[in-house]
């Protein structure tokens, strides 16, 4: 039996060249198969994407959609796409790196997970026992009920991540296409994200779309692969071909003259040298009736290299915070930096000079358009924007950081027309230029593909055998974590 075509492109070309394939494709989805794209960062993934769902136009013929059974009338019913940049979609429109522990600065209205939830729900279809059954199934696995009065602002990354899935998956759409749905997530909570999906495609009709960076993150329940790499769609093949073809690929590694020329960088003369990089004393951060440290006391000595690891919500970005003085109970609590007590009058920029810093709270503060170099330039004077014009050599430094990450062609080109896999890597290089004692590092590692997690994680194992680097780094994957740590901190949640 011939199965229902639900997307078909012939020979697909874009007549705008900045979001045109190399050469013409073709492509099919059909009932019954759920389908993963995947490839290298910068390669095309989202070009794909963004043609599958409408939002550049091809040549004569336009793809070809079926929808039925879907009796839903527009296209943009029956087509929906999460992707996950780090954002909290239309409440983030004015969002700054500190919001999110500045209490005052929230606005009253912001919207709690609960209300924004009701709303999606609703808009989706009436409310029938068998949508409610579906919405309770959600809210259990992944443990929303606590976080239903909590605003949307205050959401951690993987927090976040549970309820944008948990929104869209209410709208029981005919194509589905979710951009790397498991970053963020701790172990548990993807295992579980993967039961989920595959029990929702079991019961509905929607055909499921899949943009994977990491390619040990395709669930079993995907039949097939598309590859796109230097912008060129290959075939669509099953995922036990593509699995098997990719068993054989061997990852890169840091070039040696990469790798020697970070051993040789000179040292700093200005770095503290401290014998305690971070000192907390017993220290408790809550909001409202909410405990998300309790008494917790920790030393982080010079040249150590840490593991700070726990579930969503357990905590580890607050505790980051605190760190790098974005929450302001950071001055009310026990806690110095390089021998240097919190609130004794040191200059929090003249500490942060010390500090190279990524996470998702950072990406997510990035809105304006600048050209990538500036925003590495950025990482020089500890500011989200480039207010001060920097020196020939500075620049020089930040371009020889983007060739030390690969991306040193990007250098002109805008930061928001980037993909997320390259826009990390640019945050990377910012974090890196500096040349800090104090490396913070949270989910870094968020979009990559293979090849840049193995570089990357090799460029902080060799940035760390220099004497005097400190690196506290978290991860969801085991995998993620370079060999050079040595000691690990593990949070548990409201403990």
């Amino acid at each position: 039996m011939r199965k229902q075509c639900i997307v078909r492109i012939d020979n697909g070309v874009c007549p705008i060249p900045e979001f045109a394939m190399r050469h013409p494709f073709s492509l099919q989805l059909l009932e019954g198969e759920q389908i993963a794209i995947t490839g290298p960062n910068g390669g095309g993934k989202t070009m794909l994407v963004d043609i599958l769902r409408g939002r550049h136009n091809l040549q004569i013929p336009q793809p070809y959609y079926d929808f039925s059974p879907s009796s839903k009338p527009y296209f943009s019913d029956n087509i929906r796409y999460i992707a996950f940049r780090d954002s909290y979609g239309s409440v983030d429109q004015t969002y700054f790196l500190q919001q999110r522990w500045e209490s005052q600065e929230m606005d009253p209205e912001m919207p709690t997970v609960g209300q924004l939830l009701d709303r999606a729900y609703l808009a989706e279809g009436e409310d029938t026992p068998e949508r409610d059954s579906l919405r309770q199934q959600l809210y259990n696995i992944f443990q929303m009920r606590p976080l239903l009065d909590k605003p949307i602002i205050l959401l951690s990354s993987g927090e976040l991540r549970k309820y944008v899935i948990t929104r869209t998956l209410f709208a029981e759409a005919r194509l589905l296409i979710i951009d790397n749905p498991f970053i963020g997530l701790d172990a548990s909570t993807r295992d579980q994200l993967k039961m989920l999906l595959a029990a929702y495609v079991a019961r509905t009709s929607t055909l499921m779309v899949l943009v994977l960076s990491k390619t040990d993150d395709i669930p079993d329940f995907i039949t097939h692969v598309v590859e796109v790499n230097d912008r060129t769609v290959a075939p669509k093949v099953t995922r036990e071909e593509y699995l098997d073809h990719l068993q054989a690929a061997i990852l890169p590694s840091l070039a040696d003259d990469k790798r020697l020329s970070i051993l040789q960088l000179p040292a700093r003369t200005d770095d503290y040298m401290a014998e305690e990089v971070v000192a907390m004393r017993q220290v408790t951060i809550r909001y409202g009736e909410r405990t998300i440290l309790k008494d917790l006391s920790w030393t982080v000595r010079n040249g150590e290299r840490w593991a700070l690891r726990g579930e969503n919500g357990a905590g580890k970005t607050t505790l980051l915070s605190l760190i790098c003085a974005d929450n302001p109970q950071s001055y009310a609590c026990d806690i110095a930096l390089f021998g240097r007590q919190r609130g004794s009058g040191e200059s929090i920029w003249d500490i942060k000079r010390h500090i190279g810093y990524v996470s998702p709270e950072m990406h997510r503060s990035y809105h304006r358009d600048l050209p990538a170099i500036r925003i590495v330039a950025s990482g020089l004077k500890d500011t989200i924007g480039l207010y001060a014009v920097p020196t020939e050599e500075e620049y020089r430094q930040c371009r020889w950081w983007m060739e030390v990450f690969g991306i040193g062609e990007l250098a002109d080109r805008s930061f928001l027309k980037m993909s997320t896999g390259e826009q990390r890597l640019v945050l990377l290089a910012r974090a890196f230029v500096k040349d800090p004692e104090l490396l913070i590092l949270d989910e870094p590692l968020h979009g990559l593909d293979d090849a840049n997690r193995q570089m990357v994680k090799e460029i902080i194992d060799t940035f760390c055998q220099r004497p005097g680097k400190t690196l506290i780094m978290v991860t969801h994957y085991e995998e993620e974590l370079p060999t050079c740590i040595d000691h690990t901190l593990f949070l548990k949640k409201n403990q």
